[in-house]
């Protein structure tokens, strides 16, 4: 446990930005869920705007995502 009162702001802190992310991830995930049982353009744009909030906040990296929007629309491709 901490002592000194910065290091206790930022065990708090530390524990909200956690939880932030924790959602953000769970709805990457129900949309992509969506988007691998139906996988249509309104589901594969969520998906990808899902993605698009995950870079914006800091929680994935540019090109990963990317990657993975394209993994979505290979799979929308041949669904088609």
């Amino acid at each position: 446990m901490p002592i000194i009162k910065s290091a206790k702001k930022a065990a708090r802190q530390a524990e909200k930005r956690t939880a932030h992310n924790q959602q953000i991830k769970k709805d990457i995930k129900a949309a992509l869920k969506a988007f691998k049982d139906s996988p249509v353009a309104e589901n594969m744009a969520k998906a990808q705007s899902e993605y698009d909030k995950a870079v914006k906040k800091g929680l994935m990296k540019k090109n990963t995502a990317s990657r993975r929007k394209a993994a979505l629309a290979k799979i929308a491709k041949a669904a088609k």
